[in-house]
């Protein structure tokens, strides 16, 4: 700080007494300056602020030249050119969300398979998000190879199964944390089975539903989900995926003290992609549909490089790699950072279509 700063501060606080005794002292005074004719009034204030918020509206255009604009925009609308341009938009943003769809349904088998053979299987229910994973992976490869418009059923009925069994997963990880001794603590969040888990099958339904939704849409026609526009509410989802996703991994890298500086990335760049990605959701505009496409790459990149960082941490175990059949089961575990990709890439498919919407 200057030497001139505690000097302004002085003169400024003195101003600001002088006025308030003033204010007291002398009512009359201070309301007849504020009524003198030199001094804008309250009124032109509240006009100009109004005007500089919000600016008034321009002249309406002349009735010829208005029809003639609003006869473009239908040309431009409903043009061959543009229908095969929205519909090839539509149907690669359909393939995008089955590739998530299958990544996330393969991450989810993986760690399952992992975690639960850990827990040596002890109950019976622990086999059930292995064989649903494998139904939703092959069944959204099969949607990524599929290039036909049209909603398939059998992929639709496992990805609503999927779903609920990943309500259901995350139920049972719930009691299993309730009913240790201490209940809901730090010791049996950090070590019980892990509470956002089941939720990325859950995921995985939700995303692959979105994708039959978006195919099965007749060709002049926008894709909805719920009858709202499917770009948004995918945007809404991802949005909310993502948001969970940085909870469990601050969670986990909370419980290893966050002793490399990379474990705090996860925690920061994700969650400004999520933001972003909902305000697109709520009110898309061309900046926040920029800014948010840049940050989901930012996201799917860092998901992909944690892996990297993953098995660094497993090679620091003791032997290494060449005891991986148990420094795997320890951790950190390979298949979660792969879970920002996944939900990056159905943000981006969602973008597209939300960019898709506002054009027309």
């Amino acid at each position: 700080m200057t030497r001139a700063d505690p000097t302004l501060d002085l003169i400024a606080n003195a101003a600001l007494a002088g006025a308030a005794v003033l204010l007291v002292a002398r009512p009359r005074l201070i309301a007849r300056v504020a009524r003198s004719p030199l001094l804008p009034t309250t009124r032109d204030v509240a006009v100009a602020a109004a005007r500089l918020i919000a600016p008034p509206a321009p002249p309406p255009l002349h009735w010829r030249v208005a029809k003639v604009r609003e006869l473009a925009r239908l040309v431009g609308k409903y043009s061959p050119a543009r229908l095969r341009s929205t519909r090839d938009i539509v149907k690669k943003a359909a393939r995008r969300l089955n590739g998530s769809t299958a990544l996330l349904a393969f991450l989810v088998l993986a760690d399952s398979a992992v975690e639960h053979y850990r827990g040596s299987f002890a109950n019976r229910a622990m086999y059930t998000p292995l064989a649903i994973a494998a139904l939703t992976l092959a069944g959204s490869v099969f949607g990524l190879a599929d290039a036909r418009p049209n909603r398939h059923a059998v992929r639709d009925g496992i990805y609503a199964v999927a779903a609920v069994t990943g309500l259901a997963g995350l139920c049972f990880h719930a009691y299993n944390i309730l009913k240790r001794p201490g209940g809901l603590s730090w010791l049996n969040l950090f070590y019980a089975a892990p509470i956002g888990a089941p939720f990325a099958l859950t995921l995985a339904g939700l995303l692959g539903r979105g994708a039959e939704r978006v195919r099965d849409v007749l060709p002049r026609r926008r894709p909805t989900i719920l009858g709202m526009p499917a770009g948004r509410t995918l945007a809404a989802v991802s949005a909310v995926g993502l948001a969970g996703t940085v909870g469990e991994a601050g969670l986990l890298h909370f419980r290893g003290a966050f002793q490399d500086p990379a474990m705090v990335l996860p925690v920061t760049v994700p969650p400004v992609a999520a933001a972003l990605l909902g305000a697109a959701a709520l009110r898309p505009t061309l900046k926040t549909n920029r800014l948010a496409r840049r940050w989901l790459k930012l996201t799917a990149l860092l998901g992909m490089g944690g892996v990297g960082f993953h098995i660094f941490g497993v090679a620091r175990n003791m032997g290494g790699w060449r005891n991986w059949s148990q420094n795997v089961l320890n951790g950190p575990p390979l298949p979660a950072p792969p879970s920002f990709t996944g939900l990056a890439l159905a943000g981006l498919a969602a973008l597209s279509l939300i960019e898709d919407e506002t054009d027309a």
